[in-house]
């Protein structure tokens, strides 16, 4: 272990006098002025699909010019390029980076030398890497149970399992598993039918502070999720909340990254809390993730909300980001347009991102839980588009979380030319 934690108060007053040294300093994180993004077939496909009408026509305007497109900051890369990509690796943030993400996302977990890594959650090792081919399988907290016809097949490996050496030695896989297995062979390969194989051969698993490298080197703005513990803390009796929190924040400032350029998420509004209170500039642009519709939330009913809009706002709540389907419903013509959440959010002052778009594979049948909120209005791929132009437009949400970035940076390249056609109709 690197380092002590014990004495964080310390350090974080430390590290908040490094803070305003390293945004004031000019240098290497711009972007380079000439990345080549290469947007691929999907987003032409997704156009060719939308339903007739004044966005799809501005669109293909916008897609009929010769003119390069360029990255953007509203195309966030969800867990770097997962729709093809086994998530969280050095290949699929390459692949993002590619088709013009200007920001991506590193979910950030611990070890058990309390050392960061980039994880979706701190127990998937054993659907997102090998590790249940390995030697580590040993030390997984529940070795792999084959299906008995009844149960089905399962493992739990953490990250806090192994060491950051241990986890470097894994690899990367799409995410995914199979319930029927009865052998460990079986039960990796799990991958959905809608995602694809043909890039897991080698994923690159990260530490933390090789993602900030990575990153720079990219020329991306950075987005990390603290994900919540799936152990007691404080971790081995000394490793507290806070502690997770700052070391997160503080391998940004070692770095030199200027918080402008981080976007810090947590869907703890503790973790929030303590950032906007103790981190300085990174915590005024920490991002709250909205999951409290497990809690009991209803996007369409605001005394479901609690705490409300406004007092997040007064906390120093600048962003929030909840999913897709929180942020929108239907009219009474089946149109999709703003949830009162989003009018509300808007309202009290707050930008928003959406997540995360591509993620439920074909959308013919209703797109499932991301778009549980708007079913009956979604029934082709090319709805995607649809929804995209609801969030951007009427609800001006800041950016887009997507598993395919090139659709993001599609329709964000287009976005003033959809403005454009819009105000010539309205004339």
């Amino acid at each position: 272990m690197k380092r002590i934690w014990a004495l964080r108060g310390i350090l974080v007053a430390t590290s908040l006098a490094a803070a305003t040294v390293a945004c004031a300093t000019p240098g290497s994180h711009q972007p380079p002025p000439n990345r080549n993004i290469e947007l691929g077939p999907r987003p032409y496909y997704l156009l060719a699909d939308m339903d007739d009408g004044p966005v799809k026509q501005a669109l293909q305007e916008c897609a009929s010019q010769p003119r390069p497109m360029k990255a953007s900051d509203f195309s966030i890369g969800h867990r770097g390029a997962p729709l093809q990509f086994p998530e969280h690796t050095e290949e699929s943030y390459r692949a993002a980076a590619s088709m013009g993400a200007g920001i991506l996302e590193c979910d950030v977990a611990f070890t058990k030398d309390q050392e960061l890594v980039c994880r979706h959650s701190q127990c998937d090792l054993h659907t997102t890497t090998n590790i249940l081919d390995t030697a580590l399988a040993s030390q997984c907290s529940q070795p792999f149970t084959p299906f008995d016809g009844s149960n089905p097949a399962s493992a739990q490996c953490c990250t806090s399992d192994i060491t950051l050496a241990q986890f470097k030695t894994l690899k990367g896989k799409m995410d995914g598993a199979n319930p029927r297995a009865t052998t460990v062979q079986e039960y990796l390969q799990g991958t959905p039918g809608f995602r694809t194989d043909l890039y897991s051969s080698n994923g690159t698993l990260l530490s933390h502070e090789e993602s900030i490298a990575l990153f720079q080197e990219l020329g991306v703005k950075m987005t990390p999720e603290l994900k919540t513990p799936s152990v007691s803390m404080p971790w081995q009796g000394i490793y507290t909340q806070q502690d997770y929190a700052h070391q997160m924040i503080e391998e940004y400032r070692q770095a030199g990254v200027p918080a402008e350029r981080v976007f810090p998420q947590s869907f703890l509004l503790e973790d929030v809390r303590y950032w906007i209170d103790h981190e300085g500039r990174y915590g005024q642009q920490a991002v709250f993730l909205d999951g409290r519709d497990s809690a009991g939330l209803n996007p369409q009913n605001p005394g479901t909300w609690q705490p409300d809009m406004a007092t997040l706002a007064g906390y120093g709540v600048n962003i929030i980001a909840p999913p897709l389907w929180m942020l929108v419903t239907t009219d009474a013509n089946n149109h999709i347009v703003p949830s009162p959440y989003a009018i509300a959010a808007r309202q009290a002052g707050m930008d928003v991102i959406a997540w995360s778009l591509e993620r439920s594979g074909p959308l013919q049948n209703g797109g499932g839980w991301y778009f549980q909120s708007v079913t009956p209005a979604i029934n082709n791929d090319g709805d995607t588009l649809t929804l995209l132009d609801v969030l951007a437009r009427q609800i001006g949400v800041i950016g887009v979380f997507s598993d395919w970035p090139a659709t993001t940076t599609f329709y964000a390249n287009c976005l003033d030319r959809i403005r454009s056609s819009h105000e010539r109709g309205s004339k």
